[in-house]
């Protein structure tokens, strides 16, 4: 009796060591899943795609997912600074690392009307949760128009960003 005792008791505490492992190995993926979530979340909520996805608050976000943040070459935003573009966030993601786009959106300082004083302050968690949901997305894309100097004028149409206020 005592012999049955001891076998069960170790097949009973190798199921377990199993099913610990088995829960082990899966929270990377789960880590992985929640991150992505918490990424297309902050996209959201951030407002990243009303500037970096084409057509996309015109459309009420009408727009597929599959083609979110591959910025647009069409609507550029002008001031005293020239005309911008909203960069395909996807080109930027992939050009770097995670270590890399952590450092970049922590110091990033553009023109208008990058909102770079507000993501500035995102944790370091919220940054790489919407790298990694940037990276997840497809492929990068082509870049979009760069950047125009003041006097040199957009092909297509603009909207007029006010000067900053007097200081």
């Amino acid at each position: 009796m005592k012999r049955m005792t001891r076998r069960a008791i170790t097949l009973i505490a190798l199921v377990g060591a199993m099913f610990t492992a088995a829960a082990t190995a899966a929270e990377p993926a789960k880590k992985a899943a929640g991150d992505v979530a918490r990424g297309r979340y902050l996209a959201i909520v951030g407002g990243c795609n009303d500037c970096h996805t084409a057509g996309f608050a015109p459309s009420e976000g009408k727009v597929p997912e599959s083609q979110w943040l591959l910025g647009d070459s069409v609507l550029g935003f002008a001031g005293p600074w020239g005309t911008t573009y909203a960069p395909n966030l996807r080109n930027v993601a992939a050009s770097m690392s995670e270590a890399e786009w952590v450092k970049f959106t922590r110091t990033l300082r553009v023109r208008p009307p990058m909102p770079w004083f507000t993501l500035n302050q995102w944790t370091e968690s919220d940054l790489r949760a919407l790298y990694r949901y940037i990276r997840q997305l497809g492929p990068p894309g082509e870049a979009v128009t760069v950047y125009l100097p003041p006097g040199q004028a957009a092909k297509g149409p603009v909207l007029q960003w006010p000067a900053p206020p007097p200081k």
